[in-house]
């Protein structure tokens, strides 16, 4: 999940800069951008679903947790995950690349999806993947969540552990709202472009910001103060560099009062 938010973040502020820089860009570097960013966008939703499945296999099946979710199989996964993402979204360049003229990919257009994927079912078949995806997530999200709910009230001993696996599914479930953010802002963006054509470059750098900024700049900060052991470190470096800054404080008002 970091190393695939930090590919999507990479990608689109360079674009993102980029645009700001020359506005033009040529379209097969354009081509390549979109593509990456489209990746690594669908794959956080089906990432997040796959770590909700995980943790439900943990509190649901806690004796056959450690053969099921081997390493091996993680990267299994997780190539499996990018495999059919890129697959489905390769299919537009396929198109573009034997609908349009080879000079169109010499050319220079404003870095947008829809300027270069041009082709009219495209649009049509980008809804339906957004509805697809969102839907099997967020079905899995709520299959998980009510089963460990259902296994938390009925365990006796270990519901510490049950809610903990409750949390971090409903923590999923607000990182795929965030998420989701990213498949309904172009229909956002272009009803308030038309009501404000004026301020097009603030709507979309403000949308940029909310869309794809926010939600994972609050991702690591939730999971790393809700790990016990990374909070127990920013406890104690902390506390330290209190210690550190209050004697000295204190060793400069000593001199003050002497001299």
């Amino acid at each position: 999940m970091v190393i695939n938010d930090a590919i999507q973040l990479t990608v689109t502020i360079m674009l993102f800069v980029l645009s700001y820089i020359f506005y033009f860009i040529n379209v097969s570097f354009c081509c390549f951008f979109i593509l990456v960013a489209v990746f690594t966008t669908r794959n956080s939703p089906v990432i997040l679903a796959s770590m909700a499945i995980e943790r439900y296999i943990a509190v649901c099946n806690p004796l056959r947790h450690a053969q099921i979710c081997t390493t091996q199989r993680t990267y299994i996964l997780i190539g499996i995950i990018w495999f059919v993402c890129v697959v489905t979204e390769m299919s537009d360049f396929f198109v573009t690349l034997a609908s349009e003229p080879i000079s169109f990919f010499y050319t220079s257009v404003f870095c947008l999806r829809q300027n270069i994927f041009r082709f009219p079912t495209l649009a049509t078949k980008m809804q339906a993947l957004d509805f697809l995806y969102f839907s099997c997530v967020l079905l899995t999200l709520v299959y998980t969540y009510l089963r460990v709910m259902f296994a938390a009230r009925a365990m006796s001993t270990d519901r510490t552990s049950a809610q903990k696996a409750r949390n971090t599914i409903l923590l999923h479930g607000a990182q795929l709202l965030m998420c989701m953010l990213s498949y309904i802002y172009p229909r956002i963006e272009a009803v308030i472009s038309m009501v404000f054509p004026a301020h097009i470059l603030d709507i979309r750098y403000s949308t940029y910001l909310i869309v794809y900024i926010l939600p994972r700049f609050l991702s690591p900060i939730v999971y790393g103060v809700r790990d016990q052991k990374f909070r127990k470190y920013l406890k104690k470096n902390f506390l330290c560099n209190q210690c550190r800054v209050t004697p000295s404080g204190e060793q400069e008002n000593r001199l003050e009062n002497e001299h």
